[in-house]
């Protein structure tokens, strides 16, 4: 494990986005971007130590802009198999993915990855 390198924390957007039913769907780009600029605003809620933030989109969402904070990546093709391959390319850094989606923590999980549900970068209010 690389222990001075920040957790590389990569935001499944679709899946954290798509978890609460508040009307993402009329806009799912204006979704991705609260999202990106409340993880840019907040960090990754509990957590004091340096982390990367990406956030990966697909679909509608692509076009979403980095900010300081948080590097967005638009997914070629499925965002899922965007993220495995981040998490490969990560080597021995410690990697945190954000999601629900139980077939993409399994692919991430054997890779060596921790995984985290929606909740862990949703406000707790």
């Amino acid at each position: 494990m690389d222990e001075n390198a920040p957790l590389l924390v990569i935001v499944d957007a679709a899946n954290v986005v798509g978890s609460v039913p508040d009307g993402w769907w009329r806009d799912r780009r204006g979704a991705a971007e609260r999202l990106r600029d409340r993880l840019a605003a907040d960090g990754v809620p509990g957590r004091s130590d340096p982390v990367e933030i990406v956030l990966v989109v697909e679909g509608t969402a692509r076009g979403v802009e980095s900010v300081p904070g948080v590097r967005v990546e638009a997914a070629p093709g499925s965002g899922d198999d965007h993220m495995v391959d981040l998490v490969s390319e990560a080597g021995d850094r410690a990697v945190l993915v954000v999601t629900a989606d139980r077939e993409l923590r399994r692919r991430v999980g054997e890779l060596g990855a921790d995984v985290a549900g929606p909740r862990t970068v949703r406000p707790s209010s």
